[in-house]
């Protein structure tokens, strides 16, 4: 148990520390390509856990792909009705 003023060491390799990181940084590519990049080799099961656990939180959420086809066939719709209006 760590002391008052310390704090505990993170786990998972420096890599995967890196790559947390760059993520918290903000440049979210990179980290998932460090995360790719390690499960790549023979990472240990605490790095597999932690490199698959950033690529979840960096991946878009398939909803939003639901959305943006939504999106496209409303706007596909309104330009249909427009240029038969007006043209």
């Amino acid at each position: 148990m760590a002391k008052g003023g310390q704090t505990p060491e993170q786990p998972g390799s420096p890599e995967v520390r890196a790559a947390w990181a760059r993520k918290e940084a903000g440049d979210v590519a990179g980290a998932r390509r460090d995360a790719e990049r390690l499960l790549a080799g023979s990472p240990s099961p605490e790095d597999r856990a932690e490199a698959e656990e950033l690529l979840r939180h960096t991946s878009t959420p398939k909803a939003l792909y639901g959305f943006a086809l939504l999106a496209a066939a409303v706007f596909v719709l309104l330009l249909l009705l427009a240029l038969t209006r007006y043209a």
